[in-house]
């Protein structure tokens, strides 16, 4: 299986199983991993992209060690709607991701998360250095975030 509607995830998810939430950056990659109830998205470290193997490696051992069930990509849609050179990128990682994993991947429209990151950690303080060494994986948690706010209103008779 590659890739789904967020709407069709809800009937592929175990109990105690968890969401990842990616935001693929050109030099790095925000991962963000759910608990288990699937209400809230907690940032992971960053992950230093190198080659594609080894970003898939590190990703899929992130995880089986978080027990994902399903991963939340972040698609960088223009803000006409349109689809761009990253938008592209985000789909052919997962095509390749296919080929290594049998989870379920689904994509979420992320226009303006990694503002929104950025605005809320410089409303906490964080220093520029500090800011730029997380602002990956708080994209990503606000990209599940945002997915698992979606999926709460569809689990609702």
């Amino acid at each position: 299986m590659t890739t789904l509607s967020l709407d069709d995830l809800p009937a592929l998810l175990a109990p105690g199983t968890t969401l990842a939430g990616l935001d693929l950056g050109t030099k790095t990659i925000g991962l963000a991993v759910s608990d288990r109830s699937l209400a809230f998205a907690h940032p992971r470290p960053v992950i230093a992209r190198k080659k594609f193997g080894k970003d898939a490696e590190a990703l899929l051992k992130a995880f089986a060690a978080d027990q994902v069930a399903a991963v939340v990509i972040g698609l960088p849609v223009n803000m006409d709607g349109s689809e761009g050179p990253r938008a592209q990128a985000s789909r052919a990682f997962v095509r390749n991701m296919a080929q290594l994993t049998a989870l379920p991947f689904a994509f979420w429209d992320e226009r303006l998360s990694t503002v929104a990151a950025e605005r809320t950690l410089i409303e906490m303080d964080f220093s520029r250095k500090r800011r730029d060494g997380m602002i990956d994986s708080a994209a990503a948690a606000f990209i599940l975030q945002g997915a698992l706010d979606r999926l709460r209103v569809l689990r609702q008779p």
